[in-house]
């Protein structure tokens, strides 16, 4: 009896070592049911520890057939896919039918269900990133790059040969070849900074940020160049603002993208007026943050062209700006960049503009 007793056991899940994995793992028994996730796994699906069926929290069909292969027969089975939200992640997922020990005992968590199949999910996000942001880098450098370095290339030509003893058209052309290597370097720089953004998109920041603090350090920041425009700042906040989770370096950069915006772009002698509340539900997710809304004063965005805002190198400053230069700093990446580092807060971007009335560009962020 004492011998058939032992080959009944029960042998618990060690819950500590599978919430000690980095890896998302979920365990499942023959019916589909969640016997027990594991602390990443409950992070990147928002699903209990233990719940109804898998495909209640992960509705992926590469996922939902990776495990019917194995509980089917299947000894294992892998895959590779794409979580598309909050922020695009690709994982390798691996299944694996779980088989009694040698002993015959069923691996079986304290309230007695039997695992049948464990899922992990192997983070491959970053590598995947890696390479494409080596693409998209030597794609877009070798593009933007070849105007300046064009245009640079032409001016020694002629400074070397018919403008050699033209010191006034030598210096002319010195000075415009200064602009485009300055030109290229902050290109260099933005597309560098993207890639950066963009390799860590997907690893949410855990600190917490007095939001409040960070866009009045930038109003000061800009406060130089607001008043070569005689440009003023208004900031209204509303009193006891919740924290947000941020990365401080990050929102700075954030915001100083906006407000130099709206400096640039806004008329002259306006004010730029920046209000800062809380919000029950933010757009999208539907969870409790705090916004940032900056107005300015200025010719507006015509509505076809909001929505291409975020894209990479695409300029509008013909259409914000008629009759002016425009920004003759822009690369055409800073709301690129404004947009990823949103993302990887969780948080949202909104672009409202009327033409010749003035645009509002609102930053939503989750509370801590």
């Amino acid at each position: 009896m004492a011998s058939g007793a032992a080959k009944r056991r029960r042998v618990p899940i060690n819950k500590p070592l599978f919430d000690g994995l980095p890896d998302p793992v979920v365990l499942l028994d023959a019916a589909r049911h969640v016997v027990y996730a594991n602390r990443a796994a409950q992070d990147l699906f928002e699903c209990g520890p233990e719940g109804d069926d898998l495909a209640m929290s992960i509705r992926h069909p590469v996922v939902l057939d990776t495990i019917e292969r194995v509980l089917a027969g299947a000894p294992s089975h892998t895959a590779e896919i794409t979580l598309p939200v909050p922020v695009a992640r690709t994982f390798q997922l691996h299944a694996s039918r779980v088989t009694p020990d040698p002993a015959g005992n069923p691996t079986v968590d304290p309230g007695g269900d039997v695992v049948a199949v464990v899922v992990m999910f192997r983070d491959m996000t970053t590598a995947v990133r890696a390479e494409q942001m080596r693409v998209d880098f030597v794609n877009n450098a070798s593009h933007e790059l070849r105007s300046p370095l064009t245009a640079i290339l032409g001016f020694i030509e002629t400074i070397r040969g018919p403008a050699r003893d033209n010191t006034e058209a030598r210096e002319k052309f010195l000075a415009i070849m200064a602009r485009e290597a300055e030109r290229m370097r902050r290109l260099i720089e933005d597309l560098l900074s993207l890639s950066k953004v963009e390799a860590n998109e997907h690893v949410r920041p855990r600190e917490t940020i007095d939001v409040t603090a960070v866009v009045r350090g930038v109003a000061d920041i800009l406060e130089t160049r607001a008043g070569e425009r005689s440009v003023q700042f208004d900031i209204s906040a509303d009193a006891d603002l919740p924290p947000v989770i941020g990365e401080e370096n990050q929102l700075t950069q954030v915001f100083r993208n906006i407000l130099e915006n709206a400096v640039i772009y806004g008329d002259e002698k306006t004010v730029v007026k920046i209000s800062i509340g809380t919000v029950a539900r933010m757009p999208d997710t539907g969870r409790a943050g705090v916004v940032v809304a900056v107005t300015d004063h200025g010719k507006g965005i015509p509505r076809d062209a909001i929505p291409r805002l975020t894209e990479r190198f695409y300029r509008a400053d013909e259409s914000r700006s008629p009759g002016r230069s425009g920004n003759p700093n822009s690369t055409g990446l800073g709301l690129a960049i404004v947009k990823h580092i949103i993302n990887r807060h969780r948080g949202h971007l909104r672009i409202a503009s009327q033409v010749d009335k003035g645009s509002t560009f609102s930053v939503y962020l989750p509370v801590a």
